[in-house]
């Protein structure tokens, strides 16, 4: 009789041994999920910030670009309006010279 008592309680201590075993890989499993999905998070928030700097940076070389072609722009202009101001006294010269030939 003793033996049969000892014989089930150990299978019960098995049983209790087996569900605790069960129950800390549960657990492990559940701590290793929560890991991962904050190393997800991070690293998305790592990629949200890289993408935010890399749009501000453009942003900034674009706003610098806009200026130095405004800048060749009106310096453009100016010598253009130059070369026509020294061209206008022979034109005018011209025309006038033909309105009198004519």
């Amino acid at each position: 009789m003793e033996l049969i008592t000892r014989i089930k309680q150990a299978e019960v201590e098995a049983h209790q041994r087996i569900e605790q075993a069960k129950a800390d890989a549960v657990k492990i499993a559940e701590r290793g999920r929560q890991e991962r999905r904050q190393r997800q998070e991070q690293a998305e928030l790592q990629r949200r910030r890289a993408i935010d700097a890399a749009v501000e940076k453009a942003g900034a070389e674009a706003q610098a670009e806009i200026k130095t072609l405004k800048v060749q722009a009106e310096q453009q202009r100016k010598q253009l309006r130059e070369q026509v101001q020294r061209k206008v006294p022979a034109a005018v010269a011209k025309v006038v010279e033909h309105v009198k030939k004519g």
